[in-house]
């Protein structure tokens, strides 16, 4: 019996995928479990396993293709036997199946400059509605491309994404756009699918209503306490600043619940335990990875998960659960010297924390002149589910558990 292989969504906020490269070629048998392909999504790339046994028949989309949306099919197999003869003899429903896909992929090897030939569809079929997947809806709304002058290559001539693609690349009129001389050495690198996504989500961000609260921290016993830490720990991952920032955020964010939430339209989700994603700049890219449960964690657990998901997510090795599950951010430029800054909120969180580097500062002390380590940290906060007040007492304290670590702990 000849199955569809398709494409799987890898967590609710996947709108898309490349398959980067097959694990298997056409007629290897494959063993449900055994990896099939991997699959690059706007977060992760990982591999995507076979869901049955069976042999792999045809390969519909090729490796680096143009993006294509969950439970599109990839390939073609027979699933727990052997290619038998009938299933693709003439006329039968999986030969029909590879003829369209065939179709699709010839279609797509077009060369791109060429003109694609206007379909309107006519108003009394589907009352006038054209048949288009939401991501190529989405990117045709983005370039201002008219679906109805769009050759579909899907089922039934449904537009899809790689459709509008091709449209936008033939030089089909969209816009009447200047004729820009050549520059030399000018470098045009297409956007990868974190790209994609990291562009999007600004966006949404910046539409947020956000403002920012900023407080400066007298570190001095918190570095005594990350010293203390890292000789008492030995070989194992040594506790930095980033981990007791963490620890300590928990701890207040248990008492300001209202920051450790999702801001979800017409509610506010508040969440009991604080599990903090830890933004992690990555190739060409930011992830966040998440660690749950900080509050209930100790410093030291907290620097080996933080250790773990970082170097997962460096070696392009995360998993999608790794990111799943957020409800509050911290991001921390310090180690590159960035004294403070504002950080972009990560929605749907209703806060972000943005921590500078620790400096040398001339302050009062008891009213004579003193050398002291000082931060400074700013919070974001989407103001539809946070107040100033609720934030500025969320920074107090966090100020209050950094100058006097034992008192989150």
């Amino acid at each position: 019996m000849a199955t569809e292989v398709k494409l799987p969504r890898l967590g609710q906020g996947m709108e898309s995928g490349t398959i980067v490269k097959w694990l298997k070629s056409e007629g290897d048998k494959v063993e449900k479990g055994e990896a099939l392909y991997e699959l690059d999504t706007d977060k992760v790339t990982q591999e995507v396993e076979a869901e049955a046994s069976g042999v792999l028949l045809k390969i519909a989309i090729s490796e680096g293709e143009v993006e294509v949306e969950p439970n599109e099919p990839a390939g073609n197999g027979s699933a727990g036997q052997e290619v038998s003869d009938d299933a693709q003899e003439e006329g039968s429903p999986a030969r029909a199946r590879e003829d369209e896909r065939e179709r699709g992929r010839r279609a797509s090897a077009r060369d791109m400059g060429e003109q694609v030939t206007e379909i309107r569809q006519p108003a009394g079929d589907n009352g006038g509605r054209i048949k288009a997947s939401p991501l190529a809806r989405r990117i045709a709304r983005e370039r201002g491309i008219d679906l109805s002058a769009v050759a579909g290559t899907g089922p039934d001539g449904r537009v899809v994404a790689e459709d509008v693609e091709r449209t936008a690349a033939s030089g089909a009129p969209i816009a009447a756009p200047s004729q820009a001389l050549p520059v030399e050495g000018v470098e045009v690198r297409q956007l990868s699918s974190m790209r994609k996504t990291i562009a999007r989500r600004l966006t949404e961000a910046w539409q947020a209503p956000v403002f920012q609260l900023g407080i400066t921290v007298d570190m001095g016993r918190a570095l005594e306490l990350r010293e203390r830490l890292v000789k008492l720990h030995g070989d194992a991952v040594k506790p930095t600043i980033s981990d007791l920032v963490t620890k300590v955020a928990a701890a207040a964010l248990m008492r300001h619940r209202a920051l450790n939430a999702l801001y979800k339209g017409d509610a506010v989700e508040l969440y009991p335990t604080a599990n903090i994603g830890i933004a992690v700049a990555v190739p060409n890219g930011l992830v966040v990875p998440v660690i749950p449960g900080c509050e209930r964690k100790s410093i030291a657990e907290i620097a080996a998960a933080r250790a773990t998901i970082v170097e997962r997510a460096r070696t392009g090795k995360l998993q999608q659960s790794d990111l799943d599950g957020g409800t509050f951010t911290i991001s921390n430029l310090g180690m590159y010297g960035i004294e403070r800054f504002i950080a972009v909120l990560n929605p749907p969180q209703a806060a972000i924390l943005a921590v500078g580097s620790i400096e040398d500062r001339v302050v009062g002390v008891d009213g004579q002149p003193a050398m002291r380590p000082r931060m400074e940290i700013t919070l974001t906060c989407d103001h539809r589910a946070v107040d100033g007040a609720t934030g500025a007492e969320f920074l107090r304290d966090l100020k209050a558990f950094l100058e006097e670590p034992g008192l989150a702990l």
